[in-house]
């Protein structure tokens, strides 16, 4: 989706899915290298006018990535808001940030992370990235790791120290 804001300083509001892959020797985070940017990111993307950010994230995570929701379990902090009366209840964002996205355009990224033990049941988009790359938390300290987005690399490592032992694994089907 194009961005939906194009004046200068406006905010795109996206979504983000930080993979953790537990079927190897080591933990590893799985991201794509983005078209336009050049660099390692989450998957994700815009969210549309007719969607709320779960939603979002279903569809952007089955494009970009080849996974179902439901082939991923997903982290949240053991001490949460576990439901509401009224209105829809989302899940805790392992990181909710907003960045520049070149010149005067700003994108506010609300992101989950995610583990599994299982490879994607479907192949990535056709207009998306194939170029999809798992890495250790030793891969991602690694000087040539540049070419992975420092803000990534970032929430990378807290999902790989923190959310794996830490946090509390849910079903992604809790949610609407």
């Amino acid at each position: 989706m194009a961005h939906l804001h194009t004046e200068p300083g406006q905010h795109d509001h996206t979504v983000g899915a930080y993979i953790v892959r537990l079927d190897g020797d080591e933990p590893r985070i799985v991201l794509h290298r983005h078209k336009k940017l050049g660099c390692y990111l989450q998957f994700g993307g815009h969210i549309e006018l007719d969607e709320n950010p779960w939603q979002a994230l279903r569809h952007e995570v089955r494009e970009e990535s080849g996974y179902e929701l439901d082939q991923l379990t997903l982290f949240q902090p053991r001490e949460r808001v576990r439901s509401l009366s009224s209105g829809t209840l989302h899940p805790v964002p392992v990181c909710y940030n907003t960045h520049r996205l070149g010149g005067n355009h700003f994108h506010s990224d609300v992101c989950w992370a995610f583990v599994t033990d299982e490879a994607p049941r479907h192949d990535v988009g056709e207009d998306e990235s194939s170029d999809i790359r798992s890495f250790s938390r030793s891969e991602l300290l690694e000087p040539t790791a540049d070419e992975v987005h420092a803000s990534v690399r970032e929430v990378s490592l807290f999902v790989l120290d923190v959310c794996l032992y830490r946090w509390e694994r849910v079903s992604s089907d809790t949610w609407g």
